[in-house]
């Protein structure tokens, strides 16, 4: 019975281990194995937390004390577990009580499966929407995607423009991993939180000797970014004086760390970020006419959240995803008028917004979906009102979305369903089913 138990164990995809009361685990099955990184001999009798790593692997979050203090089973909990080798992968969990012949409490057993695979298909069969971390319907953002490849494999100064938390630096580093310098470093550098007495040494870095408190040598970001790309966020904050020094360096390649008599070089590619209009500070003599012109080889302009709305379901299920997998909290999406006020909110924080409230909402839900009240309270204060108002419902949310696509698509449907996500033949449906009609493309949403 005993052999044909393993048999039957090592047989099934899922990964599967037991434990006694103490934790220790007694049983151990080669999925496990292959799942974990771990061998069988390594894993039997050790305590579970030690061998089976996930962000739930405390006293507190532990899935088998829960089924064991509760006496109810746990399902299709999404955690993320840290293998042997230290890489990170989502998976699933299943716990229950394991009990003996005469019913009493022995311990308990966990399966689990691996959703890497699952996760790379599901992105596979939408890839024309993701590059790298980033993922998107609008039209605008899959023209830069389309674009991306080429600029990433050049080695040209790239000028990434957007408002606050539109995702400049994820792009600056889907640059980087897809350039010819990807196994090098990538070095960001916030120019707007450093203050002019210091930015000039964290770039060049200084010799010792250079100022009183100089007592050796320290290679600043430049010296870090060799063989890799340095990540100039905020340039349009950074003084006259660095400008020039700056412009050298792109220029000359090389720069001269401070307190030094010769120049270093440096291969790093430089991508530059902003928040504000460069075109315009130039006319305004706050920003070097000929610094604007070398770093504007490619320019990268990040449309807001508000510009990009279709995208907020998806990002919406992105940031769950993920949360569900940090926080072992197994939430399943938003109520009807809690998507609503997403949709329906400005996001003047744009997806960095975004993704602080679906994280706010996670630690004050108490159930499996996301209500208006788990949401920040200017949700509340700004939206209900609005909802209550209008009665705004999901239908009447995609029937918005519908009309503003067709007119940013000059009411071609092909380009619509597309940006849309959907076949031509649904759109048609769509379109029928909320009574959509060309002469409504003047209308104000």
């Amino acid at each position: 019975m005993e052999e044909n138990y393993h048999i039957i164990l090592d047989s099934i995809e899922e990964g599967v281990f037991t434990v006694d009361l103490d934790w220790c685990i007694t049983s151990f099955n080669r999925a496990a194995e292959k799942i974990t990184g771990v061998s069988r001999e390594e894993a039997i009798g050790r305590p579970c937390s030690e061998v089976f790593s996930t962000d739930a692997c405390n006293k507190k979050n532990c899935i088998l004390r829960k089924v064991l203090k509760n006496d109810i089973p746990i399902m299709n909990m999404p955690v993320c577990m840290n293998r042997s080798d230290g890489k990170r992968i989502p998976i699933n969990v299943n716990a229950t009580i394991l009990r003996d012949r005469k019913g009493r409490v022995v311990g308990g057993v966990e399966t689990f499966r691996d959703l890497t695979v699952l996760n790379q298909l599901r992105k596979s069969l939408r890839r024309d929407l993701f590059f790298e971390n980033m993922m998107s319907k609008n039209k605008k953002m899959l023209q830069i995607f389309s674009t991306l490849p080429q600029i990433a494999e050049s080695n040209c100064t790239v000028l990434i423009e957007g408002e606050t938390g539109t995702g400049k630096e994820l792009l600056a580093k889907a640059i980087h991993y897809n350039s010819l310098k990807k196994h090098g470093p990538f070095v960001p550098v916030n120019c707007g939180a450093l203050p002019d007495t210091l930015i000039e040494s964290e770039l060049f870095g200084y010799k010792a000797g250079a100022f009183t408190d100089a007592k050796k040598d320290k290679p600043g970001r430049f010296a870090r970014a060799h063989n890799g790309t340095i990540f100039l966020d905020e340039i349009g904050d950074i003084s006259q004086a660095l400008q020039i020094r700056l412009l050298r360096v792109l220029e000359e390649k090389a720069y001269e760390p401070l307190g030094s008599v010769k120049p270093t070089k440096t291969n790093a590619r430089v991508v530059v970020a902003t928040h504000q209009k460069l075109n315009k500070m130039v006319k305004e003599n706050k920003f070097r006419e000929d610094l604007y012109f070398r770093i504007n080889v490619i320019k990268l302009t990040l449309p807001t959240l508000t510009d990009r709305k279709e995208d907020i379901p998806l990002l919406v299920n992105h940031f769950i995803e993920r949360f569900s997998c940090e926080k072992d909290k197994k939430i399943l999406g938003l109520t009807d008028d809690a998507m609503a006020a997403v949709m329906l909110y400005d996001w003047p924080g744009n997806i960095r917004e975004l993704e602080n409230a679906i994280e706010h909402a996670f630690i004050m839900c108490k159930e499996e979906l996301i209500r208006l009240q788990d949401l920040p309270d200017q949700f509340s204060k700004e939206i209900s009102p609005t909802l209550t108002a209008v009665a705004v419902t999901l239908k009447e949310i995609e029937k918005i979305a519908i009309l503003q696509a067709l007119q940013r698509n000059n009411w071609k449907k092909m380009l619509t369903a597309k940006e849309l996500g959907i076949n031509k033949n649904t759109l048609r449906r769509k379109l029928l089913r909320y009574g959509i009609e060309k002469k409504q493309a003047g209308m104000k949403i």
